[in-house]
């Protein structure tokens, strides 16, 4: 039986999860039905057969960011059989090591940073000191790129940041470049520290154009992961099974090279 990692989960305390979710909904202007929750979470991935999940979420604002990596890690120590947690990291910190420092205390395996909703830029030296913290504690960073709408984290942002960190484990969202995916392609391909997840991609590439993607990065660098709470599981791997893989391909990237970042084999 394949295992499967849902490599791109966010996840919310109960008492804010509506909220959040109608703040994701609101951002990009879609329709979503998950709750945001981590009960929610589960259920969604069983429709699957998820068997790991990567989950995270993000600082908005300084004073935000010990609460919620306690959060996800108080989540992982719940559920410590299925998920492996990363914590968050905000720019504007006063004390970004001291952050860093405290969310692998935690327990948290990595880091995860939105520059669109943290409004900052992958090639300023506001993530550049971010970049110095996770690069020194030796952990995979996972960045959402793209956006047609700002430029804080498109291809032109993010490669400047590749280049100076070639040792970071990078782990790009969306084909590292949602709504941007075949500029983000051409322009970041071939770099050997980066992955990419399929999330919130599938719904608007041809199965062609994925699996062309899929192969320009390599499909030792590819993760399948939901976006929870945007999309669900049973679409997202409807999506995915209409594509021209080998049964290799799809097994390294359901799980494989997921595992592989998370030390999960």
């Amino acid at each position: 039986m394949q295992k499967i990692i849902n490599a791109h989960c966010h996840i919310y305390p109960e008492k804010i999860a509506s909220k959040a979710v109608v703040g994701i909904k609101d951002f990009y202007d879609l329709d979503m039905s998950l709750n945001g929750k981590v009960s929610g979470l589960i259920e969604d991935g069983n429709k699957v057969g998820v068997t790991h999940y990567l989950i995270h979420s993000v600082a908005t604002t300084p004073k935000q960011v010990k609460s919620i990596n306690e959060f996800i890690a108080e989540s992982v120590n719940t559920h410590p059989d299925i998920f492996t947690g990363f914590g968050t990291l905000h720019p504007d910190s006063e004390d970004i090591q001291g952050d860093f420092d405290y969310l692998i205390e935690l327990g948290l395996k990595g880091v995860k940073i939105h520059p669109d909703f943290q409004q900052f830029a992958m090639n300023e030296e506001r993530a550049f000191k971010i970049g110095d913290v996770v690069n020194k504690g030796n952990v995979p960073l996972m960045v959402h790129c793209g956006d047609f709408r700002y430029n804080y984290s498109n291809p032109d942002q993010i490669k400047p940041f590749l280049d100076k960190f070639p040792n970071i484990t990078f782990i790009g969202a969306h084909f590292a470049g949602w709504s941007v995916w075949e500029e983000a392609t051409e322009k970041l391909a071939g770099t050997p520290n980066l992955y990419v997840d399929l999330s919130s991609s599938l719904y608007d590439l041809t199965p062609e154009t994925a699996v062309n993607l899929i192969h320009a990065y390599g499909a030792d660098k590819v993760l399948w992961g939901t976006d929870y709470p945007m999309w669900e599981s049973v679409s997202e791997m409807e999506y995915f099974n209409k594509l021209d893989l080998t049964e290799k391909e799809k097994s390294q990237i359901l799980y494989e090279n997921a595992a592989k970042i998370l030390g999960l084999i």
